[in-house]
């Protein structure tokens, strides 16, 4: 018997079909493995802009210990449920300046009658991003204060409109890789110091009676950013408009400010507020609407609080050429503004050369005396409470200031006189000894204020860069009660955005104002008004626990991430099954984080989980093509050998089939 029979062609044709089979599937393997490993990978945890691992960045003390949460199990006990870890991808680059509530696209889709487009409408739940916002390639850590007063990165804000728009007015030069702020404005063109020492020869604002401010329209917030040497802290706000990066700006110099408008909803602040309010030509239609927007300002101005106007129609006998408008308009526009704010019952107390100032009444007995009730606008009801001011629509009526006898004169606070600064930060407020808000008493206000120093005592001991004089500067207290938090940092050169959650039991806002701090209403189940990477430290005391019915936990956790720079830092208290949960979420988020106990010791359920968020931004745009072209190189080389590799086995192949 022949062992050595021969093959039959359908034979040769089944392995032909074999061989050919085998070799596509192992160049779909080989490509697909190719594709899968050529993807971008986010830059490491190192802080490139100081050389600084972030690992280095924890709190070097010993006198903390990193409490350990993990089961133990021994063998009696039955094995662990796997957790499913949940990771965060990256954003898009392109979204590297999102703000979710200011989206130009959505704001379309709304009414332009009074600018209601270009006010706050977030978008629904489930159209939230689900992503991390990536930082732009280059970014640094800003410069510290004061020295990030005059300048920013470029890598950080890389948007040149406003040095070729406002070249003139000298808001803002670019230099090489940095942004210089000379402190120049549209009517301050000699520096904003300058301007505001022309304003305080008119008004005192050294002897501590004026602390808050509030600067509508700021652009890039010089005038706020010079009060600060003058102990007045300013809350700054403007619209996200073309020029796109003013709020950004102002941030990124270290100085208070928010994206805002006023438009159709009330500003998000509390009445009786602010001591000076500001606009330098800011272009709000102040004596339109039936004087609305000066009603607005009205509400959060506090009893004989003063408002300014520079620019347009002031001094229009001189400079009406140079605004391109006619005298006839400019004069109709200021008398409209003066008639409004005579029917507010203010006082004009000066107007020289391009600054005009009035003055908001301490009380409303001698409007009431002279039959205010019965002219327009009216007071508005006593319904309408004056500090709701989340999605509130402004109404066209005159906000009440609190009675006082009939007996005091036309001096007298209504609502308390509030001490000079720097005694006001930590006297007990007028809303306090009023008894406005029942559930605090002067008491409970002194022993909230001396239980925050110990805390924040603590605090730095955890994150020994809290203690670090000027390693932070931009702070977030994201549940601030009573602003204790804020108050016990009063002495580092940092300022703080006090939050006063919508859902919170009580409205304290205004009781943050009257120690002279600032802050705004916010709904964390919403994105908040500002730019990414805002804050450099977010602290949150009992949020999770606040929420934890109405929205999920990594959505607030994704807004801090956000707002938070990378390298920054921070410092969730909670309850400690609250704060296991939050840990897990924060690995997704590449967060280094560990619960520590509560300042008392252990035997607390509260404890404190301190993270710091990793360095890491979008590739830089000729990396990724490197890498791309890298890719395209490789797949091609990879066919080319697996085509000779085929021709040759073919070759092989068909030259035994012939011999055959």
């Amino acid at each position: 018997m022949n062992l050595f029979t021969r093959t039959s062609p359908r034979d040769k044709k089944s392995n032909l079909y074999y061989i050919t089979l085998v070799g596509i599937l192992c160049l779909g393997s080989y490509l697909l493995g190719i594709w899968r490993t050529s993807s971008v990978i986010p830059r490491a945890a190192f802080d490139y802009s100081s050389g600084v691992a972030q690992c280095e960045k924890f709190s070097k003390t010993t006198l903390t210990r990193d409490l350990d949460f993990d089961a133990h199990h021994n063998p009696r006990d039955p094995p662990p449920v796997p957790s499913t870890a949940v990771s965060f991808p990256s954003c898009d680059a392109k979204l590297s300046e999102h703000t979710p509530c200011e989206d130009a696209k959505r704001s379309l889709k709304f009414p332009r009658e009074r600018l209601e487009y270009r006010q706050r409408h977030c978008p629904e739940r489930d159209e939230a991003l689900k992503c991390r916002i990536p930082a732009p390639y280059g970014y640094k850590t800003p410069f510290r204060w004061p020295e990030s007063r005059d300048v920013a990165w470029f890598a950080n804000v890389p948007h040149t409109e406003l040095t070729v728009e406002k070249k003139n007015p000298n808001w803002v030069r670019y230099e090489n890789d940095r942004f210089w702020f000379p402190g120049g404005g549209t009517m301050f063109p000699h520096g904003a110091d300058a301007y505001i020492d022309d304003i305080g020869r008119l008004i005192d604002l050294s002897d501590g009676s004026i602390r808050t401010a509030i600067d509508t329209g700021c652009g890039v917030a010089s005038f706020g950013a010079y009060l600060l040497s003058r102990n007045i802290t300013t809350m700054s706000f403007a619209p996200r408009d073309t020029h796109e990066a003013q709020v950004q700006f102002a941030l990124e110099r270290g100085v208070p400010a928010m994206i805002g408008i006023m438009a159709t909803i009330r500003l998000p602040y509390p009445s009786r507020a602010f001591d000076l309010a500001h606009c330098s030509r800011c272009l709000i239609p102040w004596g339109q609407n039936d004087g609305v927007y000066l009603m607005e300002v009205d509400r959060v101005l506090r009893p004989g609080g003063y408002w300014i106007l520079s620019g347009p129609p002031i001094n229009w006998q001189k400079r009406w050429k140079g605004w391109e408008r006619t005298r006839d308009d400019l004069n109709a526009e200021q008398t409209q503004i003066e008639q409004v704010a005579r029917s507010l019952c203010w006082k004009k107390v000066v107007q020289k050369d391009d600054l005009a100032i009035w003055q908001k009444p301490f009380n409303h007995i001698h409007c009431k005396k002279n039959g205010r009730g019965l002219k327009k606008p009216e007071f508005c009801r006593h319904d309408q409470d004056p500090d709701m001011a989340w999605y509130t629509h402004m109404d066209s009526c005159l906000t009440p200031l609190p009675e006082v006898d009939e007996g005091e004169d036309l001096k007298t606070v209504a609502g308390g006189k509030v001490e000079k600064w720097p005694a006001r930060l930590n006297a007990v407020p007028p809303r306090v000894n009023n008894g406005d808000l029942q559930e605090i008493t002067p008491e409970g206000f002194l022993g909230d204020t001396e239980l925050w120093k110990q805390r924040v005592s603590y605090y730095k001991t955890l994150d020994y860069q809290l203690g670090e004089t000027g390693r932070y500067r931009n702070v977030l207290d994201m549940n601030a009660y009573v602003g204790g938090f804020a108050a016990a940092l009063a002495d580092e050169p940092v300022w703080v955005m006090n939050v006063v959650p919508v859902e919170a039991n009580l409205n304290t806002l205004g009781v943050i104002y009257e120690r002279g701090l600032i802050g705004t209403y916010q709904n964390w189940c919403e994105a908040m008004s500002t730019y990414p990477r805002t804050y450099d430290f977010i602290h949150a005391d009992s949020v999770f626990t606040l929420y934890q019915d109405k929205c999920e936990p990594e959505d607030i956790l994704l807004e801090m991430d956000r707002i938070l720079r990378p390298g920054g830092g921070v410092i969730i208290r909670d309850d400690v099954d609250v704060l296991i949960k939050v840990k897990a979420l924060t690995k997704g988020l590449q967060w280094e984080g560990r619960i520590a106990d509560h300042e008392k010791g252990p035997h607390e359920r509260v404890k404190i989980y301190y993270a710091v968020k990793q360095y890491w931004t979008v590739t830089a745009p000729q990396e990724e093509d490197k890498n791309n072209t890298k890719s395209s190189l490789m797949i091609l080389s990879s066919l080319f050998l697996l085509f000779f590799f085929s021709l040759s086995s073919c070759n092989v192949m068909l030259l035994n089939f012939l011999q055959q």
